[in-house]
């Protein structure tokens, strides 16, 4: 625990330097890089250009008629297919991918828990984020959170269009963008599995989601801080990966670790669920990179193409390697590292060229087989699945390398200001959003942990864990005995 006070406190002093100019820093101009919903905080496509030249002065009021007007928003059905099927597929990274590659790291007696978590948290998360978590994320313009404009979803109907997204749907984007909250706490399931209680997973996901995830999104994408110093944030380094990573390294802390870690192998129970799991994580990931484009446009060819050259250059790149430490690649390693392709080119995807992203898969891959080994020992935590190996750390290399490989000079877009772009400059606003990010998760985490500790208490009782989460907490058993 001190350990972890001290953390919160050098963040803290780390982040004290920049955080004048971060908030008095002027919004980053606007740019036509197909409005990708990962920066919802660029308004919508302005107008069509002026006239050329200046009509007569003897006939203003002939040149004012002349003037062209902004076209009004119109429904794209090509838009909208590509934003539905996008939501659906990440819906198929959580339930059942994400289910199923913690399923089959946990032990066979607590498969069921995990899986209930994650299945759970996935819908209620989905419920809150229509009931309040989209108005504080995408209504008003506070700093940090945003306003009660639309809660209950007032003012929208079937025939609304997206004010960030003018070309779908708003209901469209208020479903695709409930699945990024959801999985967002789910992620973070991993971390303190096989010995909480299910009552305070649920008490903390709620906890966390209104004070950790909301104002993220709302910084970052929803016209806050982050977005207004001009963040570069595509589908979520910092939003989703590096603020889940956080809490659940948080949560490894407060938790404890489990009975036996460190002296017996709690060893995976099924290498094939988590295979399975890990693909179907692969899959629906198009659906969150690509579909932060926001529309069926070339950026998101751009985000498909990059999601999966880095995740194929992490796989081989975690698997040299654990072959050169271990001697032997594993199946285990391959969907580890292919996770980390994932996780570092999120923020990267729509901003990078395909080159970039595979050196920066290569970079993540062997970055994160440190976390969960090197890493993971120096901090002594039980991360039970290497959440914070994995996302935290991933999500931290995706987050700052998007400033160097978004370079056009390295075959990137230049981000949202490619005529003005300067890696240096974008560099210290990359690293200020993760400092940010660390803190705000860290903290909300551990108030978030210890309310839920003081209503219910976190961790099961010795002997319900040692028996297994499966029949003790849900009176089931994931398979027959």
């Amino acid at each position: 625990m001190k350990k972890l006070l001290a953390s919160f406190i050098l963040g803290l002093s780390l982040l004290s330097a920049g955080t004048l100019s971060l908030a008095q820093a002027p919004a980053p101009a606007d740019t036509t890089i197909a409005a990708p919903v990962a920066d919802a905080a660029a308004p919508a496509p302005v107008a069509a250009p002026a006239a050329e030249a200046p009509a007569p002065a003897a006939e203003p009021v002939a040149a004012a008629e002349a003037a062209p007007t902004a076209p009004a928003p119109k429904l794209d059905s090509g838009d909208t297919a590509w934003m539905l099927t996008s939501t659906m597929l990440v819906i198929l990274m959580v339930i059942p991918g994400l289910a199923l590659f913690y399923g089959g790291l946990a032990r066979s007696k607590n498969m069921l828990s995990v899986l209930v978590q994650v299945f759970v948290i996935f819908a209620l998360i989905t419920v809150l984020w229509a009931v309040y978590g989209y108005s504080l994320t995408f209504a008003g313009e506070g700093q940090f959170f945003g306003g009660f404009d639309k809660i209950f979803l007032k003012g929208i109907a079937s025939d609304t269009l997206s004010g960030l997204l003018p070309t779908i749907p708003e209901y469209v984007f208020v479903a695709f963008q409930s699945t990024f909250a959801a999985i967002t706490v789910a992620l973070i399931v991993g971390s303190f599995a096989e010995r909480i209680k299910f009552a305070a997973v649920l008490i903390f996901a709620v906890l966390w989601f209104t004070f950790s995830y909301i104002p993220m999104a709302h910084m970052v994408w929803g016209g806050g801080l982050l977005g207004k110093d001009g963040a570069l944030d595509f589908a979520g380094g910092t939003v989703v990966h590096i603020n889940a990573g956080i809490a659940g390294l948080v949560g490894a802390y407060m938790v404890g670790k489990r009975i036996g870690f460190g002296k017996e192998a709690l060893t995976p129970h099924s290498l094939t669920l988590t295979m399975v799991g890990a693909s179907l994580l692969w899959v629906g990931w198009f659906g969150f990179n690509a579909g932060s484009a926001g529309a069926a446009n070339g950026v998101a060819g751009l985000a498909f193409i990059n999601t999966i050259l880095a995740t194929g250059a992490a796989t081989l790149s975690w698997l040299a390697g654990e072959a050169l430490h271990k001697g032997k690649a594993s199946m285990l390693g391959a969907a580890s590292g292919a996770v980390a392709g994932l996780v570092a080119v999120t923020p990267a995807a729509g901003f990078v060229g395909p080159m970039g992203s595979i050196v920066l898969g290569l970079i993540a891959g062997v970055v994160c087989l440190w976390g969960v080994g090197g890493l993971k020992k120096m901090l002594g935590a039980d991360d039970a699945f290497d959440v914070f190996g994995v996302h935290g750390l991933g999500g931290i290399i995706g987050a700052i390398l998007t400033a160097v490989f978004a370079s056009q000079s390295l075959g990137g877009t230049g981000g949202l200001t490619p005529d003005t772009f300067a890696m240096g400059a974008q560099l210290w606003i990359q690293v200020k959003s993760v400092l940010l990010t660390i803190v705000w998760s860290g903290v909300v985490s551990f108030v978030a942990y210890k309310i839920a500790d003081l209503l219910v208490g976190l961790r099961v009782p010795e002997e319900a864990e040692r028996e297994g989460l499966d029949i003790t907490s849900h009176g089931e058993t994931a398979y027959n005995r």
